[in-house]
């Protein structure tokens, strides 16, 4: 894809997690860039917090009026206050803007995209800002895009382990925290869990609806209803006591005859996948999703109950491939010289 200009890039929220591996991907994959620029809501005066992108020292910014005259592609990995806010202008001034706090999942008028699936929302040149949606909804669309290519999807279900990532550093070091006091006969703190999340499972983490359904679950279905349009989903997410990367079993009826082989076939003809066979030593797992640019498939099964259904075990690096390599995707086809004139 060539690029029909270099972008002046800032990005907000440079502590997150999401934020670094932003920084990361940008930097690995030499993203074409005219300058770039850091900004964090916490910083009050110049050259008193700083960062590091492409081996260099970069002085991180407050968030003021000037930020956005002086950016083409603004990332937000910030707060949800800070996003809607910035991304409202960024929308106004005609800046391009990728969202990352899920400030704007319900704004109908944003569009959330999956690179490879709704690129053309960008290169139709109406909308200056995007959201990026959730790790789980660029997964399973993925997934699910891919099988309805070849033999067709009547209805998914998906069962989803949700890592402690989800609710940042906090849940991570609550999580560790919590183990190595478990371990020496303590109880551990729970400030971002209300239950023991170490060395257990939760079936909610957030509060729920009328219908038992927590607003993450529900942004995830609202975000596959706009991204897998006319297709039949259901989800539910349970937290694990895992750290990094999100997993899904997940049930699939197809409308074309399939079978085991040729479902994998149909994954394995993908870059976007690494398919693998049965095995005792679980070469899908979240522990080995870590910095893989890949959604993993491993156990498929044919149900023996429902016909033409499938069971797909899969898994994925929630800051890489449910976050920052859409992103950049994204970002690229933002300055790509396919794009619609704005």
């Amino acid at each position: 894809m060539s690029v029909k200009y270099k972008p002046r890039v800032s990005l907000i929220g440079t502590d997150s997690m999401t934020g670094k591996e932003i920084m990361g991907v940008l930097s690995q994959k030499q993203f074409p860039i005219e300058k770039a620029e850091f900004f964090d809501t916490d910083v009050k005066k110049e050259y008193s917090k700083l960062t590091q992108f492409n081996g260099e020292p970069r002085v991180i910014h407050p968030v003021d009026d000037t930020l956005l005259e002086r950016t083409d592609l603004l990332f937000l990995a910030g707060d949800k206050k800070t996003s809607r806010r910035i991304g409202n202008e960024a929308e106004n001034k005609k800046v391009f803007a990728i969202d990352f706090s899920g400030a704007f999942w319900e704004h109908d008028k944003v569009p959330v995209i999956v690179s490879g699936i709704n690129d053309d929302e960008i290169l139709r040149g109406e909308r200056h800002l995007v959201a990026n949606p959730h790790p789980v909804t660029i997964m399973l669309s993925h997934i699910i895009m891919e099988a309805m290519r070849d033999y067709g999807v009547l209805k998914t279900v998906a069962f989803v382990l949700q890592p402690v990532s989800a609710f940042g550093k906090s849940g991570i070091e609550e999580l560790a925290g919590q183990s190595a006091d478990i371990l020496n006969k303590g109880s551990g703190d729970r400030k971002v869990f209300q239950a023991q999340i170490a060395f257990n499972l939760l079936s909610q983490s957030e509060s729920v609806d009328e219908s038992g359904f927590s607003i993450g679950e529900r942004r995830i279905l609202s975000e596959l209803k706009r991204v897998v349009k006319n297709h039949e989903i259901s989800l539910s997410l349970v937290q694990a006591p895992v750290f990094h990367g999100y997993s899904v079993m997940m049930h699939m009826k197809l409308e074309k005859k399939a079978d085991i082989q040729s479902l994998e076939a149909t994954y394995r003809k993908s870059s976007l996948f690494e398919v693998y066979s049965p095995s005792l030593e679980c070469p899908v797992s979240p522990a080995l999703t870590a910095g893989q640019e890949n959604i993993l498939i491993g156990q498929v099964k044919q149900d023996a109950v429902f016909s033409n259904s499938f069971w797909i075990w899969a898994a994925a690096d929630n800051l890489m491939v449910g976050s920052a390599l859409n992103a950049y995707k994204i970002a690229l086809n933002m300055i790509s010289d396919e794009k619609s004139p704005i």
